[in-house]
């Protein structure tokens, strides 16, 4: 089987995340990486927190905090969050670590060495009200290219465009407010991406078009707009220090590399961190160097990031001219909005994933999230879309389904499943569709086309039941209790291959409706064409117990209680 590497984009330290980050990176990542795992393949998937730059230096300011123990208490909370989401990492690093900051060091001295790095003079705004000078993010103004009046020094996060913070309008200080900024001389290091524009170029072509078409457009609007070379160090406390055996002078400053040229190499350095905890049985550099065609990595993330894990990322890995392993399949979503707004960070608006949690389990949303993720373009969130996806899909399709077969059965037929009559016709057919059904959803998923694999897994679950609704062993019981039998039996094997085949999306359901039978040798990964077809892989005389209710249908108080907590359409 092949070995597959999965990165999500790292969530920023600076608070928890909303649905949309969640839904634009690690839970389809997440799924994924599920699938993978029960399909037999040799899997990695590996996150972390991005600590560095001015987002962490601004939240441990607001909370009076020292940055470092600020991270470090932001890096736990955001853990314990994707933890109750059932976010199945195998390492959630840090930014900030000692192998994130080694490997980070090695790419700039490599850069250097091959004339890819050149150090210069730049102008830059300097805020005496603060007494330092400002990096991109410390300064905040209106967008020369939307009007956005909230854009970032480095990006405005409405149109996506990369900025200086001198292209703004009417900036001032994101930590004093002060618009009394000047304009001074101080020095930098530059990519020179220019000098890398035809290899990147050629880099994309080769991979373009097997990208979404969101991925693939963004990183050619880069391209056709040309490179421009890019200052990657600021004027921070912390991040990963400019190395003295280099850049001495820069070093003495205080210089720090700029989290987006840092960032992308903590997914090298995250691997390393896990296998820094076992280094006798994992090697991180078997995942990521000299393994062009032995590994094949993908990348999930929202389009705002696209740029620099298509463009700015592979010419940082070119530039340093070794074998580092380069993205195969850029996974790129649109936007999760709240009744039509952004969901967002800064002005709190939206659900955030640790209320999300408060609300309902996890299984919940991750079903709700995946089957409306924003593929092909934006999707909006509202309380009513959710309520409606949760009482059909999940408390009446599947809920209700598991539910009344396993009651009933218990009822009538006791604890153990029961035996009836051979199957028929009836059950031959349900196989076949079953069977074709599955085959569907498997196409979806290794596509990577959510939204339709969810539902291919929605339509096998209404094909259960629409044979309970044609069997109708309630009625069938009273004349052919052989027949009622056969129809609980073959009904049962459908929850045990819902359990199976729905673990990526609704983990601890499936959990529920596989445990609920007890199996001596339940350890299928998957379900196979022909197992599908015969619905035998739980036979008779199996002992079962009936799970509490998978999922609670959503009342109107709740649907207005939610709207009174987080808002409705807006005004």
């Amino acid at each position: 089987m092949a070995r597959h590497l999965i990165t999500s984009a790292l969530p920023y330290i600076n608070g928890i995340k909303h649905l949309g980050n969640m839904v634009g990176s690690m839970l389809p990542a997440d799924v994924y990486s599920r699938y993978l795992r029960q399909r037999g393949h040799d899997v990695l998937y590996i996150c972390a927190t991005d600590e560095h730059g001015t987002p962490a230096e601004l939240a441990a300011k607001e909370q009076g905090l020292p940055v470092d123990e600020f991270c470090a208490q932001a890096h736990d909370a955001q853990k314990a969050v994707y933890d109750g989401f059932e976010l199945a990492f195998d390492y959630f690093g840090r930014s900030s670590s000692a192998e994130n900051r080694d490997i980070t060091q090695h790419f700039a001295r490599r850069l250097n060495e091959n004339g890819f790095i050149e150090e210069r003079a730049i102008r830059q705004v300097y805020s005496p009200a603060d007494g330092r000078f400002l990096p991109d993010r410390y300064v905040e103004g209106t967008c020369p290219h939307c009007g956005y009046d909230k854009a970032r020094g480095d990006q405005c996060e409405n149109c996506t465009r990369v900025l200086d913070p001198t292209d703004l309008i009417d900036p001032r200080s994101a930590i004093s407010g002060s618009t009394d900024l000047e304009v001074r001389e101080t020095k930098h290091l530059f990519l020179l991406q220019s000098k890398l524009q035809h290899e990147v170029e050629e880099w994309v072509s080769r991979h373009e078009a097997d990208w979404p078409q969101l991925a693939s457009s963004i990183a050619r609007k880069w391209l056709n707009e040309g490179l421009h070379d890019r200052a990657i160090t600021r004027d921070l406390d912390w991040g990963v220090p400019v190395p003295a055996d280099t850049w001495p002078e820069l070093a003495a400053e205080g210089k720090v590399f700029y989290v987006w040229f840092d960032a992308p190499i903590e997914y090298i350095g995250a691997t390393k961190e896990w296998a820094d905890q076992d280094p006798e049985n994992r090697d991180w550099k078997s995942w990521w160097y000299d393994v062009d065609t032995a590994v094949r990595y993908t990348e999930f993330m929202a389009k705002d990031n696209v740029p620099f894990h298509t463009v700015m990322f592979p010419a940082t890995e070119l530039g340093v001219r070794e074998p580092w392993k380069k993205v195969d399949y850029v996974k790129a979503f649109n936007w999760l909005t709240y009744y039509g707004g952004k969901f967002s960070t800064s002005q709190k608006r939206g659900v955030f994933t640790d209320q999300a949690l408060e609300i309902l389990p996890a299984d919940y949303w991750r079903y709700f999230l995946i089957a409306n993720a924003p593929e092909s373009d934006d999707s909006s969130f509202t309380w009513e879309h959710f309520t409606a996806t949760v009482n059909k899909d999940l408390a009446d399709t599947l809920g209700n389904f598991v539910n009344r077969v396993l009651s009933f059965s218990k009822k009538r037929f006791g604890e153990e499943v029961p035996a009836g009559a051979a199957a028929g016709e009836a059950e031959a057919k349900l196989g076949e569709e079953i069977a074709g059904l599955l085959a569907e959803y498997e196409t979806q998923m290794e596509a990577l086309q959510f939204r339709k694999a969810a539902a291919a897994l929605r339509a096998l679950w209404s094909a259960g039941n629409s044979y309970l609704e044609e069997k109708a062993p309630w009625l069938e019981i009273k004349t052919d209790p052989e027949g009622a039998a056969l129809t609980l039996r073959t009904a049962m094997n459908l929850i045990h291959l819902y359990s199976v085949v729905s673990e990526p999306f609704i983990p601890a359901s499936s959990k529920a409706m596989r445990t609920a039978f007890s199996l001596q040798d339940d350890t299928a990964a998957w379900v196979t064409r022909d197992e599908a077809k015969s619905l035998d892989s739980v036979p008779a005389g199996t002992p079962f117990t009936v799970p509490p209710v998978l999922f609670a249908k959503l009342t109107d108080e709740d649907l207005e209680t939610y709207k009174e907590r987080f808002g409705g359409a807006p005004e």
